[in-house]
């Protein structure tokens, strides 16, 4: 039997290096978080492991023991004949589940007789979840951020998208949260991740940047949708270097109606959205917005609600969160295309 017990920390050292990383809880578990790249193999069902833990409680631990390990049995045979077969000997995989208890010791086990090298988190994905908490902070004090900040539409999504082609660290906190960072940045179809998920997202982005180039993210409050940026990113993100991003509102308005077409082509989806500024901008003012998009005027009612919700109070309130902000210096693209931000990008990369 080859089963080697490693500790969380160990694990976050060396997770590139296994051929596979193996999640032996149930799919509701896996799918709220996971380690990054883990394939899930469930020891125990979202059904089974109801039925299991019904039993414990109803009737008595010994029973459920029984029912437990002839299902846990009958899905490692599974995954063996569905994902191990082809395996070599040298075939290298890490396996956790929920606390490092029966689930993942019962695969692991499994494994390392057949003759694999298996590595076990002791602890389990608790143990893997709170160092990645802690790591956090680790992380983000040790790279250098550059931050581009610019009111809603300036395209900054897009010169980060830019920046990346082009080769640069990018972190694209908003593709991360799948969400546009706005009252209106819902993404229809495409709900967010759990807060875990974000977490451990945004830790394995971080891991892999190198601290000898900046890594380049856009500036964000506190919360992307319903998710918390780390504290300790934002506090890095707030006190590093700034470029501050204009666009014409002409531009910008061009660049909110490609980047939000669903908006256009579901109009009763955008003034259902729109009612969430009611408290803000008051009834009266949202079921004027919403009319004229009745009347197909798209772009007047984007152009109103840059200038007259998203654009009153933004650069005080940049300059108070981002330390470099009045300081920082101007860029601006030739236009919204993409062409213009990749330009704009070289240019970047010249003075980061």
């Amino acid at each position: 039997m080859s089963v080697h017990l490693i500790s969380a920390v160990q694990a976050m050292a060396q997770l590139d290096q296994f051929d596979a990383i193996v999640d032996a809880r149930s799919e509701g578990e896996h799918a709220e978080d996971h380690l990054p790249g883990a394939s899930n193999w469930p020891s125990l069902n979202n059904d089974e492991r109801i039925q299991v833990g019904t039993l414990y409680k109803q009737v008595n631990p010994f029973e459920a023991q029984k029912v437990g390990a002839a299902l846990v049995a009958k899905n490692i045979a599974r995954h063996i004949e569905c994902h191990v077969m082809d395996k070599p000997k040298n075939w290298h995989p890490l396996v956790y589940c929920w606390r490092g208890g029966k689930r993942s010791n019962s695969l692991a086990l499994i494994l390392g007789q057949i003759g694999f090298k298996v590595h076990l988190i002791e602890g389990g994905y608790k143990a893997f979840r709170k160092e990645v908490m802690e790591d956090i902070p680790r992380q983000a004090q040790r790279l250098q951020f550059r931050v581009l900040c610019g009111p809603t539409g300036s395209g900054k999504t897009r010169l980060l998208q830019a920046l990346a082609q082009e080769g640069a660290q990018v972190l694209d906190l908003e593709a991360i949260a799948c969400h546009r960072s706005s009252v209106l940045g819902l993404i229809p179809g495409t709900p967010q991740p759990s807060q875990k998920a974000f977490d451990t997202q945004i830790w394995d982005a971080l891991r892999r940047f190198h601290a000898d180039r900046p890594v380049f993210v856009e500036a964000e409050s506190k919360k992307v949708g319903n998710l918390a940026v780390p504290e300790a990113l934002m506090l890095a993100m707030r006190a590093s270097p700034c470029w501050r991003m204009h666009l014409s509102l002409e531009h910008r308005v061009d660049l909110l109606l490609e980047d939000y077409a669903f908006f256009t082509q579901d109009r009763d989806f955008f003034s259902e959205r729109l009612e969430r500024l009611s408290t803000l901008r008051g009834k009266a003012v949202v079921k004027g917005w919403q009319e004229r998009i009745e009347r197909g005027e798209m772009r007047e009612v984007v152009a109103e609600l840059l200038s007259g919700h998203y654009d009153p109070g933004y650069e005080a309130s940049t300059a108070n969160n981002f330390v470099h902000y009045a300081t920082a210096p101007r860029i601006s693209p030739a236009s919204h295309r993409f062409v213009d931000m990749q330009a704009l990008a070289r240019e970047c990369l010249q003075t980061a």
